[in-house]
């Protein structure tokens, strides 16, 4: 259930690159070192220049990001994964602070004010971060470039032989690159900084895939030369491309198989908190502090957890009476037990389970056309950007989680994806589905995702920009939606007991999120003792559960985010419900909630307050 998000806040960790051996046009000069041209006139004429200059940084930082949103200058490029690269990065990031703290914040407007809060929260947060050295552990529980790399192609927009020339020019790179990943690895076994080895089993085989007999004997048989497959244009790239798989990239991934084989993931550490880790308890904390976008603690959120737990337990058990369960007939000795019996029968009978990959995707498909038709009542703004429902690749699909989002991009003309897994069908329920529609397409992760892409009248930063308390908060608050859809059928989307139940079982899945995250990182729990709390306290099947545990374990804190920004958004709403009463309007809250693009959570509660509070004066008028 993960929001992949293509931004270099994630592709931090998933992708990499090697020094840049071409610059963009206008990239001579060091971005954030003194201008040349005469000093900004005004301060907010100085927030333009730095905002350009921070969007140019962040998209030369990850330029693969850059070319899948469209910036055809980046097209060549990989990112500098090397220590020079990072120390580089970090200098810049200084200058830029530096500048920021130059401007005299009192001339700028309100939405400049903000760009200028938002810009200086990123570049804080990523100085802060610099410390923990996480370019050191590349590959975790959800991948790598074993994993995401291989990827890369079908988000790429080629559409044309220039751009399958400037793609074949990349892939002569990606070798490189995968040596500068070997070597930060190698320093972090050095310093003791290693990812927990639980989670790791499958990256050498993951990364063995990318060199198998099939690629060794034909190398159009890779996934990095699929985008030549369907077209006809350049020749000439094509076997440029063909020729850096067969010399680059395929002894790139055997390199990088044997090395995680024989010598990392053996020397990787048995712990798995990352309280126990070399960068121990402030580690963890500022996982938390970045992930949630506030100063909750770990104890404050273990202690949320729990309640939730309880307070959704509670819930479940109302919506198995509605339920043609046999067990309703019987009596148990507790209501624990029943609840127990219960998901023990979702997770052995087959009439919640399909057989066959295509009718998982056909149904999913079918609840998004019921999907599309509620969205005009409940949003003003609908994205023009599509999506579609795509499977997941067969390689990745084993250890990864039942389904992600790809977001699409408005400037390259490339639609979304809601990504599915069809691995072990038997353990994809039915009544999961309405839910994870929603979440991943719409009106959850498209549907933000390509709201904030769209945007008009702001600075390219704030289309860029992601934080995960928000845009999982979101997703996971448009679950809820569903109970609101489909006017005069009571339920809504969830009109169904089974899918209700597959609502709280999802909602009450990330509500154990806070409760085993902070027990893993902060507090000594066992791999085994939290799988032990999730399957008794979610309706998961255990492939899932063990699945979705060494998640939280390679990626401290995220998973905290989601239920943390749902309970803030509900906030929100209830709150201005009461402040507006019948004047109300649902439609326009959710406007204005995702019309300025993702922020950090209290950011945004101090911007739906301001809109509170002009919707009272406007009436008292």
């Amino acid at each position: 259930m993960n929001h992949v998000r293509i931004c270099a806040s994630i592709l931090g960790t998933f992708f990499v690159a090697v020094p840049c051996l071409a610059q963009p046009d206008g990239l001579a000069q060091p971005v954030g070192a003194p201008a040349a041209q005469t000093v900004p006139s005004s301060a907010s004429t100085a927030l333009r220049s730095l905002l350009d200059d921070y969007v140019r940084f962040s998209r030369e930082s990850d330029p693969i990001s850059a070319s899948m949103d469209g910036q055809s200058a980046y097209d060549e490029l990989v990112r500098d994964e090397s220590p020079e690269g990072y120390a580089a990065r970090a200098k810049t990031r200084r200058s830029l602070l530096a500048r920021l703290d130059a401007l005299d914040a009192s001339a700028l407007s309100e939405a400049e004010r903000l760009d200028a809060d938002l810009v200086r929260y990123e570049l804080v947060s990523a100085i802060e971060g610099e410390r923990f050295f996480f370019e050191q552990m590349p590959v975790t529980a959800l991948g790598g470039p074993q994993t995401w790399l291989p990827q890369m192609g079908e988000q790429l927009p080629l559409r044309d032989g220039a751009s399958l020339a400037r793609y074949a020019v990349r892939l002569e790179k990606i070798g490189p690159m995968i040596a500068q990943q070997i070597d930060q690895m190698r320093a972090g076994l050095k310093a003791g900084r290693t990812p927990p080895r639980v989670v790791l089993r499958q990256s050498a085989a993951q990364a063995r895939a990318q060199a198998s007999a099939e690629i060794l004997a034909d190398a159009t048989r890779s996934p990095f030369y699929k985008p030549f497959l369907n077209s006809a244009q350049n020749p000439e790239a094509a076997a440029r491309a063909k020729a850096a798989i067969e010399k680059s990239i395929v002894p790139a991934y055997a390199a990088l198989a044997e090395f995680l084989e024989k010598e990392y993931v053996p020397n990787c550490r048995e712990t798995i908190g990352t309280a126990q880790s070399v960068d121990g308890a402030p580690a963890y904390d500022y996982a938390l502090r970045t992930q949630t976008t506030t100063g909750m603690t770990a104890q404050e959120i273990h202690a949320l957890g729990l309640a939730e737990v309880a307070r959704l337990r509670a819930e479940m058990l109302a919506v198995i009476a509605r339920t043609d369960w046999e067990g309703n007939a019987r009596e148990f000795a507790s209501p624990d037990a029943k609840l127990a019996a219960f998901i023990e029968f979702l997770r052995t009978d087959p009439r919640f389970y399909f057989t066959k990959p295509e009718d998982l995707l056909n149904a999913y498909r079918a609840i998004a056309k019921r999907v599309d038709p509620e969205l005009h009542r409940l949003f003003g703004r609908i994205p023009e950007t599509q999506y579609g429902v795509r499977e997941m690749p067969r390689f990745m699909a084993p250890t990864s989680p039942t389904a992600y989002y790809y977001p699409g991009s408005s400037r390259a003309g490339r639609p979304g994806y809601f990504v599915a897994n069809t691995y072990r069908l038997d353990q994809r329920p039915k009544y999961a589905m309405v839910a994870l529609t929603l979440h991943e397409a719409s009106p959850g992760h498209h549907f933000q995702t390509m709201i904030q892409d769209e945007l008009e009248g702001v600075h390219e930063f704030r289309r860029l920009s992601s934080y995960t308390v928000f845009v999982e908060g979101w997703a996971l608050y448009a679950e809820r939606l569903g109970l609101e859809m489909e006017t005069g059928s009571e339920g809504g989307m969830y009109a169904d007991p089974y899918d209700d139940f597959g609502r709280l079982g999802f909602e009450i899945w990330r509500a154990n999120r806070l409760v085993v995250d902070t027990g893993i990182h902060a507090m000594g729990w066992t791999r085994e003792r939290a799988i032990e709390y999730m399957l008794a306290n979610t309706a998961e099947t255990p492939l899932n559960v063990e699945r979705e545990v060494d998640r939280y374990i390679g990626w401290p804190g995220q998973a905290t985010a989601y239920k943390i920004g749902e309970l803030r958004i509900r906030a929100i709403r209830a709150k201005a419900e009461r402040a507006l009463g019948a004047k109300f309007d649902l439609r326009a809250f959710h406007d204005h909630l995702l019309g300025a693009g993702a922020l950090p959570i209290e950011v945004l509660e101090r911007r739906m307050e301001r809109w509170m509070e002009r919707w009272i004066e406007s009436a008292a008028r």
